[in-house]
């Protein structure tokens, strides 16, 4: 089946009080519960924003260099994601639409090339 890669940037979403993010954690987590029961979610996360990045890294000479900042300009940050692997672009719709009622900011799909090369069931912790 296709992959699709569900996701909104975190400029797409406006401002929240702490109360609102948790109602729209509890909707969207709700929404991440059916994906699962319906076995078509294959990873999600979100919480993204220019605070969380790390650091970047780019090839110099062949050798990975790494940078504390600063980091390649962007207007945008990716917010969160859900990677699915459902039968068709109306699947993917279909789950995309739940999320963005679920959440009330867009959501943005991508259909994968082909199957990704790795697949890991949980979370490696055990």
């Amino acid at each position: 089946m296709p992959e699709y890669l569900i996701t909104f940037n975190d400029e797409w979403v406006p401002p929240h009080t702490e109360e609102q993010i948790k109602a729209k954690s509890v909707t969207s987590r709700a929404v991440i519960a059916e994906m699962q029961a319906a076995d078509v979610l294959l990873f999600s996360n979100g919480g993204l924003d220019r605070s969380t990045a790390l650091f970047s890294v780019e090839a110099v000479d062949g050798e990975a260099i790494f940078s504390d900042g600063p980091f390649v300009e962007t207007k945008e940050h990716l917010g969160g994601f859900a990677a699915i692997d459902v039968p068709d672009d109306e699947t993917a719709r279909y789950w995309a639409g739940r999320l963005a009622v679920a959440l009330e900011w867009p959501q943005e799909v991508h259909r994968f090339g082909g199957p990704g090369e790795a697949r890991r069931l949980g979370s490696g912790q055990g």
